[in-house]
């Protein structure tokens, strides 16, 4: 049965937890000019930029409702396939490169208990770039029903904060909202040894709709 949140309308769309330090400072300042805007010429002029980038901030942290895909892998992060390769302990990590178009809110890619979240202070190097293996990160792993599954969530050149929103020892359902990058970053999982690749690098995928493994 589907955790509640996931079964909510769907087109239904509401903001991400943790968008707040980024999210209310620029709402306030848009409203601000656009008070002031018929008294200040200088109001007046900030008042344009101000209101376009609070519409953006509105935009890039919404948090649409979605109908979960059936499928024992799905998709953690709305993005790009950036990467797919093999793991010397025969694990395949897939790595999707989410631009700052994308909807950051990540969610579970399959049903389980979260037994670690370690957060991993590190370097802002673009994602799409290799050295961006060091950046700032959060390693999560599931007990599922597949064994260990591991996921990683990548800080971006702007990014400089994941926001995970469950601790270790909470019981997921698959697709269920676990945590937010802010701004561009990246999303790798890895997939158990004899789990095929159901995507392609340079395909599109939809948190908790694109299906991930291969039967």
């Amino acid at each position: 049965m589907p955790h509640s949140q996931t079964s909510a309308p769907r087109g239904r769309v509401r903001l991400a937890r943790g968008a707040s330090p980024w999210l209310l400072p620029t709402l306030a300042t848009a409203a601000v000019t656009l008070v002031r805007a018929r008294r200040s010429k200088r109001a007046a002029a900030l008042a344009v930029p101000a209101t376009a980038l609070a519409a953006g901030m509105l935009w890039f942290f919404r948090d649409p409702e979605r109908e979960i895909t059936q499928g024992r892998v799905i998709s953690p992060a709305d993005g790009v396939v950036q990467s797919i390769m093999p793991w010397k302990d025969g694990r395949t990590r897939v790595a999707i490169f989410m631009s700052p178009l994308n909807v950051h809110v990540n969610r579970a890619p399959l049903a389980g208990t979260v037994t670690s979240v370690e957060h991993i202070p590190g370097g802002f190097v673009p994602a799409f770039n290799k050295e961006s293996e060091n950046n700032e990160r959060v390693v999560w792993h599931f007990d599922t029903e597949l064994g260990d599954i591991e996921m990683v969530q990548i800080a971006g050149a702007v990014a400089r904060r994941i926001v995970p929103y469950l601790p270790q020892g909470t019981k997921v359902e698959q697709g269920e909202r676990i945590g937010l990058i802010r701004f561009g970053s990246r999303v790798d999982i890895y997939l158990p040894e004899g789990v095929g690749v159901a995507v392609e690098v340079g395909q599109t995928t939809t948190a908790g709709v694109t299906r991930i493994d291969r039967d």
